[in-house]
């Protein structure tokens, strides 16, 4: 097989381009439309909150939720340290210090424990945190029962960045519907896409209020053009809510296949030694990606090993996040680091796991795993 497969493409198909059509066939080519406002209505009642604002990228909803829950120049946001940069970033552009949480060895998500003995000691510091931004990673809701808990305990509010765990839960509830706001993010490559795109989610109607007039360069409700607030160009356009609609109706079904390609997975590990899915327990996941990790102790190959022989094979593949401690940007900012996230970081290996994949490209990616772990 000559072609290359890749971690995860965009699952597009006619219904996705029929609604793009419509649209624009609709006259509404426009940050503003009919297919805007019932996408948003859709995700909203999809994850079971009052409010969703569609936006250009789950960046934007994060910077734009840190500065509806007041957070400001000089101020410090707990974050955890394995994320995209996107998520450290936002705290950045508000002006705001990234405090990072090293990761809970199992699931890579923030550690509760260390969050608490983060949020005692800045308080005891006289420097509280403003706020607190945990991370779904790859498809596995954080441990909001705990971080809600704790995060309540010293009165700091919650931006959940669920960008990675739509269609996921925790105790019931689905990624997304935690904390005072959450955010998702419809880029290329997630379990659902709009080619680009987010949208922040809450049930506080004044926090929704305040990022949609922030995303809409501030201006506020007169004829002429009156600003009273520096403002942002980052709502979503009406033709990617299209998209996003069409998108949403297929939603189970994507997640369905991801699943599929999780079991088959552990179901080839559970003969390999050293070699586990990473984050074990899955019933809540949405298994975007799936990671393993490799036991250079046990396992018959390394990590970076297995990611060469599936490159050899023209199969991408990559390591998990590096952790944003370990960034030359972020390496001079405070956190509570264990060394928990730069071991999974070292020994994990994300495998192709997008619903476009077929049974066939699929096959090819087993048989190739295995052939490389016999002759390693």
């Amino acid at each position: 097989m000559n072609e290359r497969i890749y971690l995860s493409r965009p699952d597009i198909t006619e219904l996705e381009e029929q609604a793009v059509l419509a649209a624009m066939k609709s006259g509404w080519v426009a940050p503003a439309g009919p297919n805007l406002e019932a996408f948003e209505k859709e995700m909203a009642a999809r994850i079971g909150v009052e409010h969703a604002v569609a936006l250009s990228s789950g960046t934007a909803a994060l910077h734009l939720g840190l500065l509806a829950l007041g957070v400001k120049p000089g101020d410090i946001v707990v974050t955890s340290t394995m994320t995209f940069a996107a998520t450290a970033n936002a705290i950045v552009y508000t002006g705001a210090t990234p405090y990072f949480i090293d990761s809970d060895p199992v699931t890579g998500n923030m550690d509760p424990g260390l969050l608490r003995q983060a949020l005692g000691e800045l308080s005891s510091q006289g420097t509280p945190a403003t706020a607190v931004v945990p991370v779904d990673l790859l498809g596995k809701a954080a441990d909001y029962t705990a971080i809600e808990a704790i995060s309540k305990e010293f009165n700091v509010p919650i931006l959940a960045d669920a960008a990675e765990s739509l269609g996921a839960s925790h105790a019931g509830r689905p990624a997304g519907s935690f904390g005072n706001a959450a955010i998702l993010s419809f880029n290329g490559n997630k379990i659902m896409t709009t080619s680009g795109g987010g949208m922040l989610l809450t049930d506080d109607e004044a926090i929704a209020s305040h990022v949609r007039y922030l995303s809409t360069q501030a201006r506020q409700p007169v004829v002429h053009y009156e600003h009273a607030d520096i403002g942002y160009n980052y709502r979503m356009s009406n033709i990617l809510a299209a998209i996003g609609c069409a998108q949403l109706t297929r939603l189970d079904e994507m997640i369905t296949r991801r699943r599929e390609w999780r079991t088959r997975y552990r179901q080839f590990l559970d003969n390999v030694p050293g070699i586990e899915i990473f984050g074990q327990e899955d019933s809540e996941d949405n298994c975007w990606l799936t990671s393993i990790i490799v036991d250079p102790h046990v396992a018959p190959v390394t990590a970076k090993k297995i990611q060469a022989e599936l490159e050899s094979a023209n199969i991408e593949s990559r390591p998990l996040w590096k952790p944003m401690h370990l960034q030359p940007v972020f390496e001079t900012m405070p956190g509570l680091i264990t060394g928990t996230s730069e071991k999974l970081f070292h020994r994990g290996v994300t495998l192709p796991s997008g619903s476009e994949m077929t049974r066939t490209q699929f096959a090819h990616v087993l048989s190739t795993l295995q052939e490389k772990m016999e002759t390693a």
